[in-house]
C-alpha cells in the first residue's frame, strides 16, 4: 500500500484543522465559513515511524451559490479516486446531513479503505451522539476533536498500519537508483523517455493527459543502470480544463514517493510557472533529489543572456532551495537529455553522500562557533559543541548545542550554506536539526 491520506468532507466540519494537526503546521486557512479550502494543501506528516502524505481537499457541496463548486466536488473525487486511505470527517455537533451521505455514497463505490471520522467530540454528552453515523454504512468510526488533538492517536494507529516504509522497494531491482521524471501535463515527460530508451515505451500524444500510470522502465545503457518511472497526465478527460494542475500534483506525488531522484521536466516555451514550483517544493519536502529539465528550449527565441536570465528566474522563484542543477534540452533535437541523465547520477550520489563525523568537526565547528548563533538567553549565548551527520537515506545533520530553541531560522540556513559550500550536495534537500547536548 502506498502511503497518501485525502482528507474529504463536506464543508466546515474541520478537515483544515486536522491538516493542520497532522501536518504540524498551520498551512491551511480554519475559518468558520463554509468552503474556505480551494486551492489543495499537501503536506507530510509522520506516526510510529511511518511517513505519508495528507492532502486537504475543499468542501463537497452541491446546490450551493459558490461559484467553484463543480471544481471543488471534481477535485474531492480526483482525491479520493488517487489517495491510498480516505479520512472521511464529519460533524458531531450537527449530525449527518444530505451531504454526508452524498460523500458516503462516493466512498462506498471507491472500494478504498476509508476511515469514517467523526470530528468536534469535544464532550462526554457529544460521544453519546455519534452512533448515528454508522447508518452511513463504512464501518468503524473514530471520534477526534481536531481542535484539541483528543482521539487522533488511535485514528492514526489505525491509519499507518498498511503503510509501507517509502526508503523500502519491491521489486527485484530494489538497490537501482530510482528516477521519478515529474512536470506539469505536456511539457514532454513522455518523450524524454522514449528519446533516452530509443522505443515507444510510453504512448506520446500533444494532448495533456495521455499518461494514464505511472511506468516504471529498467534503463541499463551506455554506463547507466536504474528505474525511471514516467508520471501519469491526467486520466479523465472531463476533468482537464479545471483540474488539470491539481491532477498533475497528485500524480507526482505518487510517483516522487518511491524515487531518490526526481527529473523536473518544464515547458521553456511557457516559463517556469507556480504549478512547476508546487511540484519542486513537492521533492524538496519528500527530501528527493531535483534535477531541473528544461525542455523545447529549441522553442524559445534566445540571444546571449536568455539562458542565464531563464536560469537566475527559477532560482529565484525556487529560493531558499537554489542548490540545484539546471539543463536545458530539447527532446525532439536530441540537445542535451544524456547530460540530464549523467546530472541526475550525480545527484543520486550526492543523495547518499555521508561526511565523517571527524571530517564536519574539522571543517565546519570552527566556522560556527567563530559565528555563533546571535541569540541570548539570561546571559548566555548559544555554543555549538559538534556536528554529526544522522544514518538517514538522505542527508540529515545535528548540530549539538546547550540552548537548540533559541536557534533562528536564519541560522539554520547559514549552517546549511556552509555544510553546501564545504561538500558536494548540488540538488539534494538537507535537514539541519539542533539538538540539546
Amino acid at each position: 500500500m502506498g502511503n497518501i491520506v485525502a482528507i474529504v468532507g463536506r464543508p466546515n466540519v474541520g478537515k483544515s484543522t486536522l491538516f493542520n494537526r497532522l501536518t504540524g503546521k498551520k498551512s491551511a486557512i480554519i475559518d468558520p465559513t463554509s468552503g474556505v479550502t480551494r486551492d489543495r494543501h499537501y503536506g507530510k506528516s509522520n506516526w510510529n515511524g511511518k511517513e505519508f502524505s495528507v492532502i486537504d481537499t475543499g468542501g463537497y457541496m452541491i446546490g450551493g451559490d459558490d461559484e467553484f463548486e463543480k471544481e471543488i466536488c471534481e477535485q474531492v473525487r480526483i482525491a479520493i479516486a488517487e489517495a491510498d486511505v480516505i479520512l472521511f470527517l464529519v460533524d458531531a455537533k450537527e449530525g449527518i446531513t444530505s451531504m454526508d451521505e452524498d460523500v458516503a455514497d462516493i466512498l462506498r463505490k471507491s472500494n478504498k479503505k476509508t476511515l469514517l471520522v467523526v470530528n468536534k467530540v469535544d464532550s462526554f454528552a457529544k460521544s453519546m451522539t455519534v452512533s448515528e453515523f454508522y447508518s452511513l454504512g463504512l464501518g468503524e468510526l473514530y471520534e477526534i476533536s481536531a481542535a484539541n488533538g483528543s482521539g487522533t492517536g488511535e485514528l492514526l494507529d489505525e491509519l499507518v498500519k498498511d503503510f509501507t516504509d517509502k526508503e523500502t522497494f519491491d521489486d527485484e531491482e530494489m538497490n537501482l537508483p530510482h528516477l521519478a521524471v515529474v512536470g506539469r501535463p505536456n511539457v514532454g515527460k513522455s518523450s524524454f523517455i522514449n528519446m533516452i530508451t530509443n522505443q515507444d515505451r510510453n504512448i506520446v500524444k500533444d494532448i495533456a493527459g495521455t499518461t494514464r500510470d505511472s511506468i516504471n522502465t529498467r534503463y541499463n545503457l551506455f554506463g547507466f543502470d536504474f528505474i525511471i518511472v514516467d508520471t501519469a497526465g491526467l486520466r479523465k478527460k472531463n476533468a482537464v480544463k479545471e483540474n488539470i494542475e491539481f491532477y498533475s500534483v497528485m500524480r507526482a506525488i505518487r510517483s516522487l514517493e518511491m524515487s531518490d531522484v526526481c527529473i523536473l521536466i518544464v515547458d521553456a516555451s511557457v516559463g517556469f510557472d507556480a504549478q512547476d514550483l508546487n511540484i519542486l517544493s513537492l521533492c524538496e519536502r519528500n527530501n528527493k533529489g531535483v534535477v531541473v529539465c528544461v525542455n523545447k528550449w529549441d522553442k524559445v527565441e534566445k540571444d546571449t543572456n536568455t539562458m542565464k536570465h531563464f536560469e537566475e528566474e527559477i532560482r529565484r522563484k525556487a529560493a531558499p532551495f537554489t542548490d540545484i542543477p539546471i539543463i536545458f534540452t530539447s527532446v525532439i533535437n536530441k540537445q542535451r537529455i544524456f547530460k540530464a541523465l549523467e546530472t541526475a547520477r550525480e545527484v543520486y550520489e550526492n543523495r547518499q553522500r555521508k561526511i565523517p563525523t571527524s571530517k564536519l568537526n574539522e571543517d565546519i565547528l570552527p566556522i560556527v562557533k567563530e559565528q555563533n548563533p546571535p541569540a541570548e538567553y539570561k546571559g548566555k549565548r548559544v555554543k555549538i559543541k559538534y556536528i554529526t551527520q544522522l544514518k538517514t537515506p538522505y542527508p540529515q545533520f545535528v548540530f549539538y548545542c546547550n540552548l537548540p530553541q533559541y536557534v533562528k531560522q536564519d541560522y539554520i540556513r547559514f549552517c546549511e550554506n556552509k555544510l553546501r559550500e564545504y561538500y558536494n550536495f548540488n540538488g539534494v534537500p538537507i535537514t539541519v536539526y539542533f539538538r540539546e547536548k
